[in-house]
C-alpha cells in the first residue's frame, strides 16, 4: 500500500481537527492496479507555516484554505514556487468566486471544496486527488521505463550492427588496396565472409521487423487449416544442408498427419527456430530430434538435441530480446538474439506455453504446447473449413 502525505491548511482549529478526523484511517482502493492508498496527515494554521512545510516535507496533497490570517491561499501557491509544482492543491473557501477559481487554477489548484463540507465530500475529493496522483506517477514511471528500454534497444542494436559493418568495411578496404594482387580469385574468401556478415545483418533486420509487427499487433495473420507434419518436414529440409555440414543427425518423430488451425508463417517461425537452434548448438556427431503429437486438446512440439546445453542461469535468461548465451562453446555461433523472443510471442498468440529443460554439456529440450487458433471467417457463399 502506498501512503500519500496530506497537509491541511486552515486558521480554524476546529476545521483542521475535523478534517484530520475525517481522513484518519481512510484508504482509497485502486482495484484496477491491485493497490491501495493510505494517508498521513499534517496541519498548518497560517500561510507561511504551510510554505515552510511544503518546502521541507513536500506533501502530495494540500487542502488549502483561501482566507488565512497572514497571506491568502493564492499567495501560498505563489510562494511555494518550484517546491509546490507537483503537489495536488484543493482550495477550501467560503468566499469562492469566479476570480478566485481562475487565479487558483492558473497557480496550479486541482479542485475546490466549499465550506461547509461534509466528511463524505472531503473524502470524495481526496479520493479523486489520490487517484489522479497515482495515475500521473504511474504514467511517468512507464514513460521513463519506455525511454530506458528504447535506449537499451538502440544500444544493443548498434552493438550488433557495428561488428559486422566493421568487418565488411575492412574487407572492402583490403580488396580496394589489392592486398592480394590483381587476381580476382584471391579475394573470394573476403567476399564470402562479407556476404555471411551481410546475411547476418539482414536476418537481424528481418527479425526486428517481425518483433515490431507482433508487438504492435499489425502483423497480418491468415488462419487456415494446416498439416503441421508438412510444415515440420519443410523446416527439417531447410536445415538439412546445415546439419549435414555440421555432422548433426536429424530425426523426425511425426504422425502421418496433424491438422491444426494456424497462420503458416507463424508455424514456420516456431519450427524453424527450434530446428535451427538445435542444429547450431549441437556438436558434430550429435542429434536433433523433432516430435509432434496431440494430447488433451493441445498440440505439442518437442525439439531435443544432444548439444552443448545450458546452465540454469543461462536458461532463465532465454526469450528476452537480444539475449544470446555466450560461453566458450557459443562464441563463434552467429545469431540475432531475437529468434527465441519472437517465437515466444508467437506461441502466446495461440494461448500456448513453452518450457525448457537443459543440462550443461549434455543437451537441451524445448517443449511447446499450442491451442488451435479460431479459423478465419468465411464468406457466406463458402463452406467453412472443418476444424
Amino acid at each position: 500500500m502506498k501512503t500519500y502525505k496530506i497537509l491541511i491548511v486552515d486558521d480554524e482549529a476546529g476545521m483542521r481537527s475535523g478534517a484530520e478526523r475525517s481522513l484518519e484511517g481512510f484508504e482509497v482502493p485502486l482495484d484496477d492496479f491491485s493497490d491501495r492508498v493510505g494517508f498521513s496527515i499534517r496541519t498548518a494554521a497560517t500561510g507561511m507555516e504551510a510554505v515552510d512545510i511544503i518546502a521541507a516535507d513536500k506533501p502530495d496533497v494540500v487542502l488549502l484554505d483561501y482566507k488565512l490570517p497572514d497571506i491568502t491561499g493564492l499567495d501560498v501557491l505563489e510562494k511555494a514556487g518550484e517546491a509546490g509544482r507537483d503537489i495536488i492543491v484543493v482550495m477550501i473557501t467560503a468566499f469562492a468566486s469566479l476570480d478566485v477559481a481562475v487565479s487558483a487554477t492558473k497557480r496550479g489548484a486541482f479542485d475546490f471544496l466549499a465550506k461547509p463540507f461534509t466528511p463524505e465530500e472531503l473524502r470524495s475529493t481526496v479520493q479523486k486527488a489520490a487517484r489522479h496522483i497515482y495515475l500521473q506517477r504511474k504514467a511517468k514511471r512507464l514513460e521513463e521505463e519506455k525511454r530506458q528500454v528504447r535506449f537499451e534497444f538502440i544500444s544493443v542494436l548498434a552493438h550488433e550492427l557495428k561488428s559486422p559493418l566493421a568487418a565488411v568495411e575492412g574487407y572492402m578496404h583490403l580488396i580496394k588496396e589489392r592486398l592480394k594482387g590483381e587476381e580476382l580469385a584471391a579475394y573470394d574468401s573476403m567476399v564470402d565472409r562479407s556476404l555471411v556478415r551481410i546475411g547476418g545483418m539482414r536476418k537481424l533486420v528481418m527479425d526486428m521487423l517481425d518483433l515490431t509487427r507482433l508487438e504492435s499487433g499489425r502483423k497480418k495473420r491468415e488462419i487456415t487449416q494446416l498439416d503441421l507434419v508438412k510444415q515440420a518436414r519443410s523446416a527439417a529440409e531447410a536445415v538439412a544442408e546445415q546439419a549435414k555440414a555440421a555432422a548433426v543427425a536429424l530425426e523426425l518423430r511425426l504422425p502421418e498427419e496433424l491438422k491444426f488451425n494456424a497462420d503458416a508463417g507463424e508455424m514456420d517461425i516456431i519450427l524453424n527456430n527450434l530446428m535451427t537452434n538445435a542444429v547450431k548448438y549441437t556438436k558434430p556427431g550429435g542429434k536433433a530430434t523433432l516430435t509432434l503429437e496431440t494430447s488433451d486438446g493441445w498440440t505439442a512440439i518437442t525439439c531435443a538435441d544432444t548439444g552443448i546445453g545450458m546452465t540454469k542461469e543461462e536458461t532463465a535468461r532465454l526469450f528476452r530480446e537480444f539475449v544470446r548465451i555466450k560461453n566458450e562453446h557459443t562464441r563463434n555461433i552467429p545469431g540475432s538474439g531475437l529468434g527465441l523472443s519472437i517465437m515466444n510471442k508467437v506461441i502466446q498468440l495461440y494461448g500456448g506455453e513453452i518450457g525448457v529443460e537443459s543440462e550443461y554439456g549434455k543437451g537441451t529440450t524445448f517443449r511447446v504446447r499450442l491451442k488451435s487458433a479460431a479459423p478465419a471467417a468465411q464468406p457466406a457463399a463458402q463452406q467453412p473449413v472443418a476444424g
